[in-house]
Order: structure tokens, then C-alpha cells, then sequence
């Protein structure tokens, strides 16, 4: 088997009184994507600077492709591709320029970076728009020059953070499978998202992280089969009412009932089975539901479960990434 492209082994990282990683421990295994899930502050961009040499860690051990970030620092940039939340290009070159540019720094041979900014520029689908300035590009497609611009040494291992905030859905699926072609060309990539339905499309493996700490590490597919078959999902048409059903329903169901607002939702490992007899109860004690819908568990749904809030990025959450603990 295999060695993993990446290794993280007992990493930890302080600033100050805080703990932002705490003895976090996950591999990455070859042309594969790990999904790095977790709340803002929960330590998963602070993992992505590490593995990228950007800080040390406190304590623990990290390596890329065999390559200690701490011991080799130089060695493991050459190997990795970083494309953040927030796009590096500079909007004052065009794409075609930012590629050569990004090339030259990296010391791509000089015979090769024209070579190689045409193939991004063309498996980007930025030809057409090559040679005007990153400026006038919409946002999904300042995003995939970005990603491009990673790509320009082909490195083997790529971290991706937080790549599609902010982005429509449209731009958000172009990317989606952008990636899923990279890493069909061998590519082992590292995605920290807080878009739990992007990991679920993109990732074989899913680490969740919060307050420092995993919580969960398995495929997608099993991380839900654990939450249960089915969730029920009821609209209670105003936020008390919703917490008067919620009592009602406490203790019928593996997990307790989950209020949002004016929704409570259920999950059920007996599917649908039980809901005849929620409706019947909710009804005798004059708390019909508005609407009612059934559907199979998402990540989404293990995300509540693990960390108790959904998932869902919010951006103006988020500031320019910077040394900290976020």
C-alpha cells in the first residue's frame, strides 16, 4: 500500500492562552480528496498553514509526500499548490500574465511556462478571456485563474481552502468539477469547506474538526448511515409551537429533536415508520404541522449531530487569511 500524501500525526498550534489545534491526527492517501470540515475558529485554516510551511506547529508532526514541513520547508512547497478563500491573483495583469508570472516565481523552466499557461488557461476555460486584466473577471472566474495559478508547477498535492465562498452555484459546480479532474490525473487534494454538500460531492474521506479537536473521520457515506435512515422535517408555522412539538417528541428518536426556528427535524432509523404516529400525537395536542418532508440524512444533518449548529459558510464571517487561529 501506498504510503499517505499527507500525514498529520499529534499536531497541535497555541497562540497565546488559545488552542487552536489540539493533538489532531489524519492522513491524506494518494489522488484522493479529504474534506476538512469544521465552524469558523474551529482550527481548520490553521491546519492548511501548517501543511503549507506558513506557521510551525506548536507541537506534533506533519509531512507531505514524506517531507517533514518543519524540517523540509523548501522541499514541501515545491510539491504543494495552495488556492485560498480569497483569490491572489493580481487583477492588474491579465490571466495569461498572472500564470507566467506565478511560473517565473516558482522557477518553472521558462521553456515551459508559456506552454503550461495556455493548458490551464485552456482546461480553466479562461482562452477566450486570457488577455484582458483579472479585473474584469467575474468572481467564479478570478477563482478558477487562482486555482490555475496553484496549478502552474503541477504540483502533486493541492490545498484548497475554502475555494468557493462566496461563489454562485453555477461557478461553484464549474469548480467542483474542475477538481474532480484533477484528481482523476493523480492529484491529492486537501479541501477545508464549510459547504458540507462540496465535500460530500468531492471528498472520499471527511475529517471533521471542532474547537481544535477531530471529532469524526470516515468516508461521507458511512458518517451518515450512523445519523439514521431518514429525516423527518416539520414546519410548525412559529418558533414556539416548534419547541412545544420538540417536547412532545423527546425521547422517541435515537437523537433528540432538532428546532430551528419554526422547523423541528427528526431523524429516524426506522425511515418513515414513525410518522404517522408523530402526526397523530403533534394533531391531539393541536400542534398540526404546516408541511411536512422526508429525505435521506446529509452531511449537513452529521454536522448538527457532531458539533450541535449547521453547517454553511457564512463569508462576511470570514476575513483575509492571516496567522491566526481561525
Amino acid at each position: 500500500m501506498d504510503r499517505p500524501a499527507i500525514t498529520v500525526s499529534c499536531l497541535s498550534k497555541q497562540f497565546g492562552q488559545l488552542t487552536a489545534l489540539d493533538s489532531v491526527d489524519f492522513d491524506v492517501e494518494p489522488g484522493t480528496v479529504l474534506g476538512l470540515l469544521g465552524p469558523n475558529g474551529a482550527g481548520k485554516s490553521t491546519a492548511i498553514r501548517i501543511l503549507t510551511t506558513i506557521l510551525p506547529p506548536s507541537a506534533g508532526r506533519a509531512e507531505v509526500l514524506g517531507h517533514d514541513v518543519v524540517r523540509e520547508p523548501a522541499t514541501v512547497r515545491a510539491l504543494i499548490g495552495l488556492a485560498g478563500q480569497y483569490a491572489a491573483v493580481d487583477k492588474n495583469l491579465t490571466g495569461r500574465e498572472n500564470l507566467r508570472l506565478i511560473g517565473r516565481l516558482t522557477h518553472v523552466r521558462r521553456s515551459r511556462v508559456r506552454r503550461r499557461a495556455t493548458e490551464l488557461l485552456e482546461r480553466f476555460e479562461l482562452t477566450d478571456a486570457a488577455d484582458r486584466p483579472a479585473r474584469t473577471y467575474s468572481g467564479g472566474m478570478r477563482r478558477r485563474l487562482d486555482v490555475a495559478a496553484a496549478l502552474v508547477p503541477d504540483p502533486p498535492v493541492l490545498f484548497l481552502d475554502e475555494p468557493t465562498t462566496g461563489l454562485d452555484p453555477q461557478s461553484r459546480k464549474a469548480l467542483w468539477h474542475l477538481i474532480r479532474r484533477l484528481v482523476a490525473d493523480g492529484t491529492t487534494v486537501l479541501l477545508t469547506t464549510q459547504y458540507l454538500e462540496e465535500a460530500d460531492q468531492l471528498a472520499s474521506r471527511v475529517v471533521v474538526i471542532d474547537h481544535g479537536q477531530v471529532i469524526a473521520d470516515d468516508t461521507p457515506a458511512l458518517l451518515k448511515s450512523r445519523l439514521g435512515n431518514t429525516v423527518i422535517e416539520l414546519d410548525m408555522a412559529g418558533a414556539d409551537r416548534a419547541e412545544q412539538a420538540a417536547d412532545l417528541l423527546q425521547g422517541r428518536f435515537e437523537e433528540p429533536p432538532h428546532v430551528d426556528g419554526p422547523g423541528v427535524s427528526l431523524a429516524s432509523r426506522d425511515g418513515s415508520r414513525p410518522l404517522l404516529e408523530v402526526l397523530r400525537l403533534l394533531e391531539a395536542h393541536g400542534l398540526v404541522p404546516g408541511t411536512v418532508a422526508v429525505r435521506e440524512p446529509s452531511l449537513d444533518d452529521v454536522f448538527l449531530q457532531l458539533t450541535g449548529h449547521s453547517g454553511g459558510a457564512d463569508p462576511a464571517a470570514d476575513g483575509p487569511p492571516t496567522a491566526s487561529a481561525s
